[in-house]
Order: C-alpha cells, then structure tokens, then sequence
C-alpha cells in the first residue's frame, strides 16, 4: 500500500499536500482501495468555504457512498474536473492525477495537526 511521506493525512482517509497556503486534498490509496471502483465524485464549486471535519463532497464506488471530509479551514479555490469524466482516475492515481480539490487554507498552521504517514500506517493498522 502506497502513503507517500512528505503528505500528511486525516483518520478520515484524506491526505494533505501543503504548498504555500494552498492545500491540495484528495483520498489515500487505502481509502480508494476499500471503496473499489470510483465511479462519481461530486465536489464543492470554486469559491466554496470548507470547514475541518465538515463534509465538503462524496464519492461513490461500486461497494458504498462514501463523505469526503475537509483536513483544514478555507477556501476552495480549485476543482480536479477531469473527475467528472474520469472518476476512476481516484483508484488509479490517488496521489497525483486522482487529487479533488484545492484549497486557500486560513490557517496553515493546523496542517501540523494532521496525521503523519507513521501516524497513519498506525491508524489503518
């Protein structure tokens, strides 16, 4: 199983990209491998505000409907489209073309509170 150790993750099964003040989100390998083939994402809109903890989407696979839930506070400020078209991408690349959405987080500081990809490797066990 793929968790990349320069991202950080929720207990939610979302990981965190963080450059500058901008957060890319998008859902872990594992996440994606216990859903089974993506079929629909539906996102928030550019302009959005997302809260941590707070649903900001689903996804839906061939086993279940899943909530995806924001890492951190902000605001969307960018949409991965192509889902629309290619929700499978999720399962094929979840850490780069499979990413959801970007966000201008308003506290950069809660990146830090996230998981770890030791603290994550522990969670998923």
């Amino acid at each position: 199983m793929n968790i990349p150790d320069d991202l950080k993750y929720t207990k939610d099964h979302e990981w965190v990209r963080l450059e500058g003040d901008t957060a890319t989100v998008g859902i872990t390998d594992y996440a994606q491998g216990e859903l089974g083939d993506v079929v629909f994402v539906e996102l928030p809109a550019v302009g959005d505000q997302v809260s941590a903890n707070d649903t900001f989407g689903t996804i839906e696979a061939v086993k279940a409907v899943a909530d995806l839930y924001s890492p951190l506070d902000g605001e969307v400020v960018e949409v991965n489209e192509a889902l629309e078209d290619a929700p499978d991408t999720v399962n094929n690349d979840p850490y780069g073309a499979g990413w959801m959405v970007k966000v201008k987080v308003a506290d950069s500081g809660a990146y830090e509170n996230l998981l770890s990809a030791d603290d994550y490797r522990e969670h998923i066990g």
